[in-house]
């Protein structure tokens, strides 16, 4: 395997949390402190706190966001165990799906795991939307600043193409919902 996230037997999963309900930083940290937990997992690095304005459905409050960056055990874990995973804990903390980009408790999303790609109805690699995200591109460019796509995109290019402005932890983006620009 030539892949530059794979390194002694681990490969690195960067995963995207949000949070826009209850006690949001607990609900974060929480989350955090559960996936480090996970057998043959360990926490590699983590992005500072965001707060970022709703996207798609704007009524609703702000969201705190941040991406991780997870060392996992390549016979452990693969991509869609992985997912299964962060699917059940999201259950667990309290998640009920109730409506497309609603409230949540909780929200984790498989952003990159190494350099795989996957297009099947159950996981999509790398996820499907995080170009379009500067909540997910600042945090994640945090964490790695040279960051590339598995295609050779680098992610600094584009969140060069978003309408967006950070200020201190605030995070503000025109609605990709209705403006979308893709890399």
């Amino acid at each position: 395997m030539n892949d530059p996230w794979v390194r002694q037997g681990e490969i690195a999963a960067f995963i995207g949390l949000g949070s826009n309900q209850g006690a949001v930083e607990a609900n974060l940290s929480g989350a955090v402190s559960a996936l480090s937990r996970l057998e043959g997992v360990k926490l590699a690095s983590c992005s500072a706190l965001y707060y970022t304005e709703p996207q798609g459905v704007r009524d609703q409050p702000w969201f705190g966001n941040q991406v991780v960056l997870l060392r996992c055990d390549y016979i452990v874990w693969g991509a869609k165990a992985l997912l299964r995973r962060m699917l059940r804990l999201e259950q667990e903390m309290g998640r009920v799906r109730q409506r497309r980009w609603g409230q949540r408790t909780i929200d984790l999303d498989l952003l990159l795991f190494g350099e795989q790609e996957a297009r099947d109805p159950e996981l999509v690699l790398p996820h499907p939307r995080m170009r379009e995200r500067a909540f997910v591109l600042v945090p994640l460019l945090e964490i790695e600043p040279e960051m590339h796509l598995p295609d050779g995109e680098r992610l600094a290019d584009c969140l060069g193409r978003l309408s967006y402005s950070l200020e201190g932890d605030l995070i503000r983006q025109k609605d990709t919902d209705s403006i979308v620009k893709r890399c």
